[in-house]
């Protein structure tokens, strides 16, 4: 089997409308979450990572009309068009598009929508961006929770694989709407406060929106330097809760096994986990419980939702794409929020920026239904 590469990428966010920007933020300990109080979202106040809607219009304005776009299907656009348009890879029948995210255009269900409520299928926004640019293949829509975004790096690798595509460009994202809000809510899973990932102190998740986007690809050329190569990846299903991940982090456990095993690494070759990291308290536990299992507790790991909260389809996207700019440039971001260990095993969480040099990463997520990915990704001497 041929190497696949994570290649060109676009983080469009409440911390910037690029990666380099994002990624700068993020060195300096600035996060794109702020407090709210919009009783039209939710009756009580609530933190989030928001981007402004009016922004977004002008931005897009640049590229196409606004009123034929919702504002999810802006971002995407406008994070994809710089991917394309830094590949410059012709969109030809080798050419694929997968499309992640957990609810879509669900704001068009809401009154006062102008748009019609089968704007809210996934298909449609599926077809929305391949027609904008121009895609000969039917866009796949991944919609797995909150491993929609790295699951479709793997998904992009098995496609190249089996050699159905040369090349798949990615576009990932989710809104913070009155629905999510509403349901995260009822769980009281959310924080008014800054969310603070395995901290003692933690009291729930803040949620982000956000467009991120990358091209998985065969071509070793015209690679950028935070290109990484795909080692593995793996999924597994613990089939344990609707909603609450597995006490003993079962499946968290197997696929990051089964990607150790693909990649032929043992687990102290890891340099760094991009964890997943809610800051609810079984989701942190979880993850301690699964690393512990897996003797990778010295392992240096972080969690990126105290800078955007949890962006849901697109976190795993997201936070991979932090992840190659964090190897390219040897450094390991602080996990913003933390201060003092609030689960039952030893981890190895990451209190301030530190210089390391990094040839491997292990990016995980883990979602709703019991779902877990785990992808390995190694630094290319370009």
């Amino acid at each position: 089997m041929g190497k696949t590469f994570v290649s060109y990428n676009n983080i469009l966010g409440s911390l910037g409308f690029d990666s380099e920007t994002v990624v700068e933020n993020i060195s300096k300990g600035i996060s794109g979450l702020a407090k709210f109080d919009d009783a039209s979202l939710l009756p009580e106040p609530f933190c989030a990572s928001m981007i402004s809607s009016e922004v977004i219009k002008s931005e897009f304005n640049k590229i196409g009309d606004t009123s034929k776009y919702t504002k999810l299907e802006q971002m995407l656009i406008l994070s994809l068009k710089k991917v394309i348009d830094a590949a410059d890879i012709q969109l030809n029948e080798k050419v694929g598009l997968i499309i992640s995210t957990t609810k879509g255009n669900i704001d068009v269900l809401e009154k006062g929508n102008n748009f019609l409520e089968s704007r809210a299928y996934l298909s449609e926004l599926g077809k929305t961006i391949k027609l904008f640019f121009g895609f000969k293949n039917e866009a796949i829509i991944l919609s797995n929770a909150c491993v929609s975004g790295i699951l479709a790096i793997s998904a992009a690798k098995r496609f190249i694989s089996e050699g159905k595509y040369d090349h798949v460009f990615i576009t990932s994202g989710d809104l913070v709407t009155k629905f999510i809000l509403s349901g995260f809510n009822s769980f009281q899973a959310l924080s008014a406060e800054p969310c603070k990932p395995y901290d003692k102190n933690r009291v729930g998740i803040n949620l982000g929106e956000v467009a991120a986007s990358s091209l998985v690809t065969s071509s070793e050329e015209n690679l950028p330097k935070e290109a990484v190569e795909i080692l593995g990846d793996a999924t597994c299903n613990d089939a344990n809760h609707i909603s609450g991940p597995s006490r003993t982090g079962e499946g968290l456990f197997r696929s990051v096994n089964a990607v150790l095993k693909e990649a032929n690494l043992n687990a102290k070759e890891i340099d760094y986990i991009s964890a997943h990291g809610t800051a609810t308290p079984f989701n942190d536990e979880m993850e301690a419980i699964a690393f512990s299992r897996l003797k990778m507790e010295n392992v240096p790991l972080n969690s990126l939702k105290g800078y955007f909260g949890h962006t849901l389809g697109a976190s795993g996207l997201l936070e991979t794409i932090v992840g190659m700019h964090s190897m390219k440039k040897n450094i390991l971001f602080s996990s913003k929020g933390f201060a003092e260990l609030g689960v039952s095993k030893n981890i190895n969480i990451i209190k301030t920026n530190t210089p390391k040099t990094l040839n491997t990463f292990l990016k995980t997520a883990s979602g709703f239904g019991g779902c877990n990915t785990a992808v390995i990704f190694g630094k290319i001497n370009n």
